[in-house]
Order: structure tokens, then sequence, then C-alpha cells
């Protein structure tokens, strides 16, 4: 088994064009990104609350968002910027139109320690996760290939996992995750059991 300190502390390459807000109009921005959350859309708050949102997720297609609200100064002098028109307010837009599909959004800025142990370097990036299928996919997705995401949520949207318990991260981004302390450890000891007992009831 890999050391759990093996993953990759290399920051993630941001897209400024699907992430990027003005800093001069951070505040504004923020105040209309709350207010366009939709119910199933949830903002995270810590390694601990995206564990077990995924875990509790049952059958119900979750989307992880991991975005960044960076971006120059110096070129938005030079450039105008409309955030409205961004994949942002599109995803926004389909997060409505799914309602049964869970949007965990999470902020790369907020939660680099959690980033960098989920092994995520571009951003925007997304992950698709099912019941006991777990992981369905994984892409970074731009202005320019906003049809992936929509490709993959018509894909993954409908239906439901085989039946049995949530999956959610995998047990080595688990162990990653536990091993920075953010996360209990008891989540790592949990997810070994339900994979034993899930393997065991196959094999019966």
């Amino acid at each position: 088994q890999k050391p759990v300190d093996s993953f990759s502390l290399k920051a993630p390459k941001l897209d400024p064009a699907f992430n990027a807000q003005p800093s001069l109009c951070r505040g504004q921005a923020l105040r209309w990104w709350e207010k366009s959350l939709h119910p199933n859309m949830i903002e995270i708050q810590s390694a601990q609350e995206l564990v077990i949102s995924l875990l509790n997720a049952g059958d119900r297609l979750v989307v992880l968002d991991f975005y960044s609200l960076a971006v120059e100064p110096a070129k938005l002098c030079t450039q105008s910027y409309d955030y409205n028109s961004t994949n942002a307010k599109q995803i926004c837009q389909l997060a409505e139109m799914n309602s049964n599909a869970i949007f965990l959004k999470v902020n790369y800025e907020q939660h680099k320690p959690m980033c960098y142990a989920l092994h995520v370097h571009v951003l925007p990036f997304f992950r698709f996760y099912k019941g006991d299928d777990g992981r369905l996919c994984s892409f970074s997705c731009t202005n320019a290939t906003i049809k992936k995401f929509k490709d993959a949520l018509a894909k993954h949207g409908n239906g439901g996992g085989g039946g049995g318990p949530s999956k959610g991260l995998h047990e080595s981004e688990l162990v990653a995750l536990a091993s920075n302390d953010l996360i209990s450890r008891d989540l790592v000891m949990n997810s070994s059991v339900n994979d034993k007992v899930e393997e065991e009831l196959v094999l019966a």
C-alpha cells in the first residue's frame, strides 16, 4: 500500500475564464453565488462533511464541483468579465433542472489540503459518484467543454446504483484525509468494514 503522504502537493492549474471573479466585485459575486444555490447544491465546509455527505447520498447521483474564485487582478483591468455568462451559471441551472442529483461544491482556496489529498490538480474539476458504484467518472471542464459535463449528467443522472451502501470516496483517499487530520479515522475504519461486508455478500 502506498504511504499516505505520497500524494502530490502540486497546486492545480486554474482556468481563469471558468472560475474567476473580479476581486473588486468579489463581495457582490459571492452574494450572487449564495443567493443562486439551489436546495440540492451544498457548499462543503470541511472534509468530514464531504465524506459524510457522500455516504448519506444513497442511490442519488452526487457531483463534486472543485472550483476557484482566484484570478489575477491585472488581467481583469484589460478585459470585460461577465460572471453570469460563465459555466458556473450554467451548472447552477443544470442543478436546478436535475433536482434529484446532489451538487457538492468545494472551494479550492478554502480547502487546499483536502484538494491535495484528493489529487485535484486542475480547476475546475468534477467527480461523479452514485451509490454502491462509487466514483463513475472525473474530468476537468472549461467554457469550451461544458458539453462534457452535460453528457455525463445525462448518462449517470437516471437510475440508481446496485442497491448496496453508498461507497463514497476510495479508501486510499480517506486514509490521505485522515493522515492530515482532516477527517476522523473512524470513517476510514467504517469504510474498510463496509467493503469487506460487501465482498462477502458477493462471494456468498
